[in-house]
């Protein structure tokens, strides 16, 4: 969840699905339904591995433990079975970046089968939902997609002890300062009495409970919404996890009543180059443009037109809670997974426009684009993968330039035009 890996590592690009669950909650980066979100609960698969280096580490982490306020009382009991866990390292040396089209994502993320799941949830849950909406003012909906994309309702929290693996990927990770931040994040949660090392499980990179917080996004945002003295997202209950998803949420800036997103049908002759995230105009000035919604009415506020798809497939007007989600994972797909799901859960339809096939970039193609737009005189301002605001705007010089719609979108189509 937020602040977190997600955040420290860069999301490749808005449709690449490597989960970019690194970014803000949780650092489940296939919480989006890529791959399941963690573990099944149960027996971990991770198994410990005796290792010197890693006890030399454990032996010398100790008193910077210490330092930063840790009971010796706490360390030593969280670290009492603690150990090396290859496997972390393996997972952590070897993320392949998954690239699938937006329309597949979707599928699965708003599944039948998910969406069926979630409505039951919400009804079985519907007392302490409404509790949640009335003190945080967020969306149950909103709330209970987080939770079915993360870790599936609950079903798949994660089975790995939180300490050794993050021990293991402060000692032997790629981020190892990160790693032994919310290390002692997570030994101060244990020092606070919430839970214990035996209990506090979740994801090989550290993402925990039923909404997968990273422990330093704990400390900052869980509550203690049963008022039993613990912030307690590990148990079968989702109290805490949920309460603490739709606080997270308010803290960012929820807007209570406004929508996430509104699929939009855009007129003939439209100009692409007032769409983008930012791009933000009352939705009065849209629909005197000729922008209509594709179910139903335009909500009110201001908003802006993303076309994830590029103008082959559906455009999205998005709000300001576009933007408060995405505080949860960075990644477009997911957000408007989360979206596309809480709307399936309230009874909305699936998305009319069709979504292409076509995969989006992968990290090294859009460096491909990136150096093959610069060597054509439509300068990026540098070729790492990462399209930010130079690259789009090189982007739609270039399709201005030849006669295509310009709408900024990277397409395999482009990149084979510029090879």
């Amino acid at each position: 969840m937020a602040h977190l890996f997600r955040s420290a590592m860069l999301c490749a690009t808005a449709l690449t699905l490597t989960g970019c669950g690194w970014g803000n909650v949780s650092a489940n980066r296939w919480a989006n339904a890529e791959q399941p979100a963690a573990s099944q609960q149960g027996t971990s698969t991770m198994r410990g591995a005796t290792n010197a280096g890693y006890l030399n580490w454990q032996a010398s982490f100790r008193p910077r433990a210490l330092a930063a306020g840790i009971s010796a009382r706490t360390f030593d009991a969280a670290f009492r079975n603690a150990t090396y866990l290859p496997n972390v390292v393996e997972n952590d040396r070897n993320q392949a970046e998954f690239t699938r089209a937006l329309g597949a994502y979707l599928s699965t993320a708003a599944s039948d089968a998910r969406v069926e799941n979630g409505r039951a949830m919400l009804a079985q849950h519907a007392n302490l939902l409404s509790q949640i909406e009335q003190r945080y003012g967020v969306d149950r909906h909103i709330v209970v997609a987080v939770w079915g994309m993360e870790s599936n309702y609950g079903a798949r929290r994660g089975d790995v002890p939180i300490i050794s693996a993050l021990s293991t990927l402060a000692y032997d990770g790629r981020r190892a300062s990160f790693f032994e931040n919310q290390l002692i994040a997570a030994l101060r949660i244990i020092q606070a009495n919430d839970t214990d090392a035996e209990h506090m499980l979740g994801s090989w990179a550290g993402a925990m409970g039923h909404t997968q917080f990273m422990p330093t996004s704990f400390l900052e945002y869980a509550v203690d919404f049963r008022g039993d003295g613990r912030r307690d997202i590990w148990s079968d209950d989702p109290t805490d996890g949920l309460a603490s998803t739709a606080a997270y949420l308010s803290r960012h800036g929820w807007v209570s009543g406004q929508p996430w997103g509104v699929e939009v049908r855009l007129p003939s002759g439209f100009n692409y180059a007032l769409t983008g995230k930012g791009a933000n105009r009352p939705v009065s000035e849209w629909a005197a443009m000729g922008v209509r919604a594709a179910n139903g009415n335009l909500p009110g506020g201001e908003a802006s037109i993303l076309l994830p798809t590029g103008a082959n497939g559906p455009a999205i007007m998005i709000f300001r809670n576009f933007t408060v989600i995405s505080r949860y994972n960075a990644s477009d797909s997911y957000v408007i997974g989360v979206g596309h799901l809480a709307d399936r859960l309230r009874g909305g339809p699936r998305f009319s426009a069709s979504f292409p096939d076509e995969a989006p970039l992968n990290r090294a193609e859009r460096t491909q684009l990136q150096e093959r737009l610069t060597r054509a005189g439509y300068n990026t301002g540098g070729a790492d993968g990462i399209l930010g605001s130079n690259s789009l705007n090189a982007i739609r010089a270039y399709q201005r330039a030849n006669g295509l719609t310009a709408d900024g979108y990277p397409s395999r189509s482009l990149l084979e035009r510029l090879r």
